[in-house]
């Protein structure tokens, strides 16, 4: 990479050219940061140019810095992400982010946190396990007006099978790490969303809501 792409942030050269690149800003995963990085990092960032999203952004450590970079930033505590401003809204499609469960709701949230930073509209539709398949065949006429969708779901994974027989958009299944014993922390859901019968569909990493929101951006940012 050329060295005017790259400008040192600390210990840090950060890549301010992936989005001429690749269409996505290079983002933070703040998870086993040191938290002096981090604040160097969100001082970095507070005025919003370039906007920068924070991911994995644990509250105990962004409660503890200083008081005008929290009040800098747009932080969530369920989803652990923050961003001082959002990309420009794009208006050329949407995405549909379907959960299983409640238990689901970070892996969702930081899903959706990205599409909005990324200026992509969304739909959250929460509570769609397939315990009660009406919850989902309830919503399919809604989630079909999207351009892509992701499906979130631990347990056995089975939601995006059932998605993936059901709607024609492009669809990105994260499995997360939801479930009793042989759940075995989201390889069971991995397992089971890797082997499904229903076939294109792309699989994430377990709990990547932000790489199935990126994955979902590239789809929307074609059209």
């Amino acid at each position: 990479m050329k060295e005017d792409k790259q400008t040192k942030t600390g210990a840090i050269l950060f890549d301010y050219g992936r989005t001429a690149r690749i269409g996505l800003p290079e983002a933070v995963f703040c998870e086993k940061k040191n938290p002096d990085t981090l604040r160097i990092l969100l001082e970095r960032f507070a005025n919003g140019d370039p906007p920068i999203l924070f991911t994995r952004l644990a509250e105990s450590i962004f409660s503890q810095m200083p008081a005008h970079i929290i009040a800098a930033y747009n932080y969530d505590q369920p989803s652990r992400t923050a961003f001082a401003a959002k990309m420009e809204r794009r208006g050329r499609g949407s995405v549909a982010v379907i959960s299983a469960g409640a238990a689901d709701a970070a892996v969702a949230g930081e899903a959706a946190r990205t599409l909005e930073y990324l200026g992509i509209d969304f739909t959250l539709f929460e509570d769609c396990g397939i315990s009660a398949l009406w919850r989902l065949t309830d919503r399919l006429e809604a989630i079909n007006r999207h351009q892509a969708i992701i499906v979130i779901a631990g347990m056995e994974g089975a939601l995006a099978s059932v998605v993936g027989g059901l709607c024609p958009r492009p669809i990105f299944a994260v499995p997360t790490s939801v479930g009793y014993g042989v759940s075995l922390g989201g390889m069971a859901a991995l397992n089971g969303m890797l082997a499904s019968c229903a076939p294109g569909i792309g699989v994430l990493n377990i709990d990547n809501g932000y790489g199935a929101a990126c994955a979902a951006a590239r789809v929307v940012n074609l059209l």
